[in-house]
């Protein structure tokens, strides 16, 4: 359901359902295919018996490339906060980059910051931290950084896909640009085409971002 300003609330009705019910046989075998990169989340990796399924494949997928995590905290279907966040912190382990939304970190970690927990997890080990902000914009957070950029300006119609959006352009810029140049100028870029990614797909209905030409055309008129 979409509130007055846009903003989507979820729920879900997997109860009996076979969506989490899979099998290792139905995965590509990273050592044949020597993926590049995987982005993973979500329910995928919390309910199980998928979610064991699939964390013991990306563990054999990070010998051969980043992972790129987004918890996208759905604590309707699992309300315990200290179940879910071993299981999310789990994932973050073994993951090269975590893109979460600030709601989720105040709700895994209520005692600290957004940024605190995002330090956290820099500090465990994690390459870079995306934290999206909504309407306040992104920051990322690394080793030797942090880095805030403002939002986008846009009349929400729908925020359903901003989140996946801002996923989007982090895959594209670690393949494009390699993970360990994402500093300085080069992570700015990134921020500041995710963050207008995201204000496109909240300006118009469903799940739709942008693209590429669109995304570069906008990109130019800001210029």
């Amino acid at each position: 359901t979409l509130d007055s300003h846009g903003v989507a609330a979820y729920d879900f009705s997997i109860e009996d359902s076979a969506t989490f019910d899979f099998n290792q046989s139905w995965l590509p075998d990273p050592s044949r295919y020597k993926l590049t990169l995987l982005h993973i989340g979500s329910l995928a990796t919390i309910v199980e018996p998928g979610a064991s399924v699939l964390y013991d494949w990306a563990m054999k997928c990070a010998e051969f490339a980043p992972i790129v995590f987004d918890p996208n905290v759905r604590p309707s279907v699992l309300g315990d906060r200290d179940r879910y966040l071993r299981v999310v912190e789990k994932w973050v382990e073994i993951s090269t980059v975590v893109k979460v939304s600030e709601d989720d970190l105040e709700w895994l970690f209520p005692e600290i910051s957004p940024l605190e927990a995002a330090k956290k997890w820099v500090a465990d080990g994690v390459a870079l931290v995306l934290l999206t902000r909504g309407a306040a914009g992104l920051m990322a957070i690394t080793a030797n950084e942090v880095m805030e950029h403002a939002g986008v300006t846009v009349d929400v119609v729908d925020t359903v896909g901003a989140g996946d959006s801002v996923g989007a352009i982090i895959a594209e810029a670690i393949v494009k640009d390699g993970l360990f140049n994402l500093h300085g100028e080069n992570l700015r870029t990134m921020l500041n085409c995710a963050a207008l990614a995201a204000a496109i797909t909240c300006s118009r209905v469903g799940a739709e971002p942008p693209t590429k030409r669109e995304l570069r055309d906008a990109l130019e008129e800001r210029v």
